[in-house]
């Protein structure tokens, strides 16, 4: 893999000297390790090694690969690109299952198949599909959905679990039931579950650099799907000990044996949702990990728990629910994740020099995360460095973030020292 840099910022000409990875770091805002650039290739051989490790899913899977070749940094210092690829796997006729037989063979002849995101069968209703490329949803058929069909449903599934949520074990796939005020089911959500290879690469060298990550990013945008292949990265490739706490099985998927899309990394699963920031402690005091995996930190004792592992000496990766940085900084559940916001009154003197009011908000502590990227779509990402971030935002000014993207070859492309266009606080 070869890159083309250039000190300056004019237009790359043929005389411009190839490099090869051992490039020196270009300027940016955050101090990322040296080698940012980087290239991961994997040949038919070593994708049909991985298949052989869990052979009824793939056997069932639908594939996808896209793939393209290397291509050139940009000309500018503030931006680099390398090869990217994407493999994503599901087991989608396994899902398919346990709905009517009528609505399994629509969706089994639909050609945009390899794009459905959700099933959403709702008692009274039409059942509808939905799918990643577009807005909304598309009815199944002109009939509504019965109770009979819900309550074969059910029994495909077996039992919910306390967050109304149940999977299909060997699989990823995630169904969460509607209950009527006399927990009858009248209504199923059918998320489809796919392992994605590929997406590391747009945080592979903060992977490295060994410091807590937050995602945060709407639901739907591929969150947990990021986080079960960084578990797998985490403990295959970088030889770290993993431990996911998991606590609706959407990362390992159902049943005591852990999908093969982890890899290496070993799974705790929770008994109920409340118990989430319990097991995490856990995991640090009887697994020795160095790696721990939260999905969906949404309470004050689970931020507490993350400041509480993070202050061990354990790397931190987790996710929650928000678009923004400003979101995290003004929930007063979430907002230790970032560092936590008090009011501080300065002397006159102090509000001179700074040229503010007397009473200003300021962050508390250090940000249990220092890194944290919002997931604006599933191939755009903004990357904080959170201190610098928070700390401008408090003061009034839009930080320097990083744009971490795939162009329409599947590059990641990486751009440095742009201005945030987020919310502010």
């Amino acid at each position: 893999m070869w890159f083309r840099t250039t000190t300056s910022r004019q237009p790359v000409t043929g005389a411009m000297v190839l490099l090869s990875l051992q490039l020196q770091p270009q300027p940016f805002p955050f101090r990322f390790p040296p080698i940012f650039s980087y290239s991961r290739s994997i040949s038919n051989q070593a994708l049909n090694t991985t298949r052989i490790r869990n052979p009824n899913t793939l056997h069932l899977g639908t594939q996808n690969r896209l793939k393209s070749c290397c291509r050139c940094s940009s000309a500018s210092a503030t931006q680099s690109t390398h090869e990217g690829f994407l493999v994503v796997e599901d087991d989608l006729p396994a899902l398919l299952q346990i709905l009517p037989k009528e609505l399994r063979e629509h969706l089994e002849n639909e050609p945009r198949k390899a794009e459905l995101l959700e099933i959403v069968l709702d008692l009274g209703r039409r059942p509808e599909a939905r799918f990643l490329s577009e807005p909304g949803g598309q009815y199944l058929r002109n009939s509504e959905v019965s109770q009979e069909e819900l309550q074969e449903a059910e029994k495909a599934l077996g039992e919910f679990g306390g967050d109304n949520r149940a999977g299909i074990e060997g699989t990823l796939h995630r169904i969460s039931a509607i209950r009527s005020r006399k927990g009858t089911i009248v209504g199923l959500t059918c998320r489809v579950g796919r392992a994605v290879t590929g997406h590391v690469d747009m945080v592979r060298d903060l992977l490295e650099y060994k410091e807590s990550i937050l995602f945060l990013g709407r639901p739907g945008v591929g969150k947990t799907t990021v986080m079960r292949e960084i578990a797998r990265v985490m403990a295959d490739e970088l030889h770290k000990r993993v431990v996911i706490v998991d606590t609706s099985n959407e990362i390992g998927g159902d049943g005591d044996v852990p999908h093969s899309a982890i890899g290496g990394a070993r799974r705790m699963q929770v008994p109920e949702p409340s118990m989430q920031h319990k097991v995490m402690i856990e995991a640090v005091e009887n697994h020795m990990p160095e790696v721990i995996i939260v999905d969906e930190i949404g309470t004050k004792a689970e931020a507490v728990a993350c400041r509480s592992i993070a202050e061990r000496g354990v790397m931190l990766i987790g996710t929650a629910h928000g678009e923004h940085l400003a979101n995290i900084v003004k929930n007063p559940t979430l907002s230790d994740l970032v560092g936590g916001v008090e009011t501080v009154t300065l002397s006159d003197e102090e509000a001179r020099a700074r040229g503010t009011q007397k009473t200003i908000m300021e962050r508390k502590a250090p940000p249990t995360f220092p890194f944290l990227i919002e997931m604006r779509e599933r191939d755009y990402w903004v990357t904080h460095r959170t201190e610098k971030s928070v700390d401008m935002l408090l003061h009034g000014r839009k930080p320097f973030i990083e744009i971490r993207r795939r162009d329409e070859k599947f590059n990641v492309v990486i751009e440095r020292w742009t201005k945030y266009d987020g919310d502010g606080i």
